[in-house]
């Protein structure tokens, strides 16, 4: 192993090659994963309300899966940071599409536990192709972190906008072979994570972290401290600062699923087509990850605190738009679905930036699956909630609260965690 990475330590040329190498590899298995993630987001609150026969547990299938992933995300941060970004992933997504697969099945069955269980399972993927942006940064300067979560996270539009647009192909397609139209968009699902995984394990080489780690090793051993008295390598971590990229990640998050998980039953309980809300979540998947190049740049150039303070302004605005717009304005609520959208992806990059400033590269994987954990939690608990708002209060009252809940996020923005930071 040594060996085989040291040239990376003294070669500068090598070690950029190799940092390009990884990301196009990332990107290409987020395509993959983009496609493999839409099929929940569409079609999972459809399926729950089809077999339930009520809206207020709409929300279940995409809390059961969000669930998943904050098991799944701290597993694969653990596996990551002790094997390499190419095991700990590749294995995420082995399993999601093993989830996608079991859906397929009890969809077909109407076997509602087993809906459940596979969904939960197929959660894997989902925190797979979100923890996939660090290892685009793993081999980036840092002045180069943001952008290159970024351009991990803008691949992922190409399959996630297809994804949705599908909705009605793909249910021909279940339908032709026996299997429930809703279930269709499972069967892309399962194929795209396991290619996703398939082009991570088999091109990954050499892994981007192990290399990294080797690096920060070797220069531990040249400079036994840096300017500020601490030991390189280290096991380091500014807690401050991690504890306000997680609040920016897990608040924008929560506003995004709660709103984003009651839209499709909203849209369908006022006459929208199975296309039309295929057509609406398309729209806010590319507008969560379409503008992500341009996010990283304006993160690494501007500062992190703008861009998350721009995050709750635009997430507050969605929020709102989404309550008084009317249920059968499809103009109306797809700008509130694309300006949420481009809300988290704000708030997403600039978080993602912040923790891994905030960490070395030695407990780096661990802490991102951590706090990922709590993203995933966070998903899960808005949208479960959002169903229990809609049937118990309404749509507007689920948006209006969304909005308070985007001015939290201040707290964390002006706080002393991020004092220093700009």
């Amino acid at each position: 192993m040594e060996r085989s990475i040291e040239n990376y330590v003294h070669s500068e040329a090598a070690h950029e090659k190799l940092y390009k190498r990884s990301l196009i590899i990332v990107v290409l298995s987020q395509i993959f994963g983009g496609a493999g993630l839409a099929a929940g987001i569409t079609v999972g609150a459809l399926i729950a309300q089809d077999m339930l026969g009520t809206e207020s547990y709409a929300g279940l299938p995409a809390a059961l899966f969000t669930l998943g992933s904050a098991l799944s995300v701290y597993l694969v941060g653990r596996l990551s940071q002790k094997h390499g970004r190419r095991k700990g992933l590749s294995t995420g997504f082995f399993v999601g599409g093993i989830g996608a697969i079991g859906v397929i099945f009890a969809t077909t069955m109407g076997n509602v536990i087993f809906l459940f269980i596979a969904l939960f399972v197929y959660g894997a993927g989902t925190s797979t192709n979100l923890q996939a942006r660090y290892a685009g940064t793993d081999l980036a300067k840092e002045n180069q972190r943001a952008t290159a979560a970024s351009i991990a996270m803008v691949s992922t539009t190409f399959g996630a906008v297809a994804g949705p647009n599908l909705v009605t192909p793909m249910g021909k397609v279940a339908e032709a072979i026996g299997i429930p139209a809703l279930a269709g968009p499972f069967i892309l699902a399962a194929a795209a994570y396991l290619l996703a995984g398939l082009v991570l394990f088999l091109f990954l080489r050499p892994d981007p972290l192990k290399v990294a780690e080797f690096i920060a090793l070797q220069e531990s051993k040249q400079e036994t401290e840096t300017a500020t008295g601490e030991k390189i390598g280290q096991q380091t971590v500014n807690k401050s600062a991690v504890l306000a990229g997680a609040g920016i990640l897990v608040i924008s998050h929560v506003v995004m699923v709660a709103v984003m998980t009651m839209t499709p039953v909203q849209m369908k309980n006022h006459g929208a087509s199975l296309s039309a809300v295929g057509f609406v979540i398309g729209l806010h998947i590319a507008a969560m990850y379409l503008p992500s190049i341009g996010t990283g740049v304006l993160v690494d150039k501007i500062g992190r605190k703008f861009m998350a303070t721009a995050s709750v302004v635009t997430l507050a605005f969605s929020g709102l738009l989404a309550a008084f717009a009317p249920g059968d304005s499809l103009f109306l609520l797809t700008t509130a679905l694309v300006l949420l959208g481009v809300g988290w992806n704000f708030g997403l990059i600039s978080g993602t930036a912040i923790i891994v400033d905030a960490t070395t590269i030695d407990v780096r994987a661990r802490t991102q699956g951590f706090v990922d954990v709590w993203v995933a939690i966070g998903g899960t608990f808005g949208s479960l909630v959002s169903g229990i708002v809609v049937a118990a209060l309404s749509y507007m009252a689920l948006g209006i609260i969304g909005a308070g809940m985007a001015l939290v996020m201040l707290i964390f923005i002006l706080g002393k965690g991020l004092k220093d930071v700009r």
